[in-house]
């Protein structure tokens, strides 16, 4: 099945929040549509030169929470940050991608429709678990990934949706540390009225992480509720040099929000590791 809202006023207001967020992008834009074989999906271009980044975003996060990063990741790079397909946004689905292979092509297609050469993946959550999905597939256009708390090591268990209930009622908080909260809960909230159709739940087989050509960073939280950081860890050194992990002290899955510095350090730094693997 195809991702949509429930209905055409849903889909209005979710879109006009949307385009009332896109205007505080912080630095100088082009919105780009490109064509796939599952319909057309929107990236946002910024920077001018420099090695390209595609940025990934978590599960309803779309291209735009990752503003409070553009900027300092522009300033070095071609950044082009993604409007996941199948999940509300300004991308169109037009084709079901019922399997994890088929959202691996949609991203080939995306990464194709950019240009030549190879990119760095920079995804949080689900966005790390598409990055990491094509890089154990099809590498060629890859020069690297950093994976912010993919899923995709462990079953989704209650435990991450107790949590969830709980991390939503943050979103309400009006201190100023909140500021990036306050910025995207109107997306968030919207979000809750798109039916999204995701492929059944998919772990990495150990086969899939061997097969990983290229250098990952994986940058886990200490307290995440999807998974044991430290048995990933130990799993993907055990079976893949090429995977470097970092375990951020008391972090949750809400790593990104917590730690945007680090989440932009670590990036920036992306390149530098493929550079010298490669």
């Amino acid at each position: 099945m195809i991702g949509k809202f429930k209905n055409a006023r849903s889909e209005e207001r979710y879109l006009a929040a949307y385009d009332e967020i896109a205007v505080r992008w912080p630095v100088p834009v082009r919105d780009l549509d490109i064509g796939t074989r599952y319909g057309p999906t929107r990236v946002r271009a910024s920077g001018a030169a420099g090695p390209p980044i595609v940025l990934l975003p978590g599960l309803m996060g779309t291209s735009l929470s990752w503003y409070p990063h553009v900027a300092e990741l522009a300033e070095r790079h071609r950044v082009f940050a993604v409007d996941t397909l199948g999940e509300p946004g300004r991308s169109r689905q037009t084709r079901p991608m019922p399997t994890a292979a088929e959202c691996a092509d949609w991203l080939a297609d995306v990464l194709d429709g950019l240009g030549p050469g190879k990119f760095l993946l920079a995804g949080v959550s689900r966005g790390g678990w598409l990055a990491l999905t094509l890089a154990a597939r099809t590498p060629g256009r890859i020069a690297g990934v950093v994976a912010i708390e993919p899923p995709g090591f462990a079953p989704i268990g209650r435990r991450f949706f107790f949590w969830s209930a709980r991390e939503v009622a943050t979103w309400f908080d009006p201190r100023p540390r909140a500021a990036v909260r306050r910025t995207l809960r109107p997306l968030l909230f919207g979000g809750l009225k798109y039916r999204a159709h995701h492929p059944p739940e998919y772990l990495f087989t150990d086969d899939q992480l061997r097969a990983v050509t290229v250098p990952v960073r994986l940058v886990l939280g200490e307290r995440s509720v999807i998974h044991s950081a430290r048995e990933v860890e130990q799993r993907v050194k055990a079976l893949n040099p090429l995977f470097d992990v970092e375990i951020v002290p008391r972090a949750t899955h809400a790593l990104p929000l917590q730690r945007p510095e680090l989440v932009t350090a670590r990036i920036l730094t992306g390149w530098c590791r493929a550079s010298e693997v490669q």
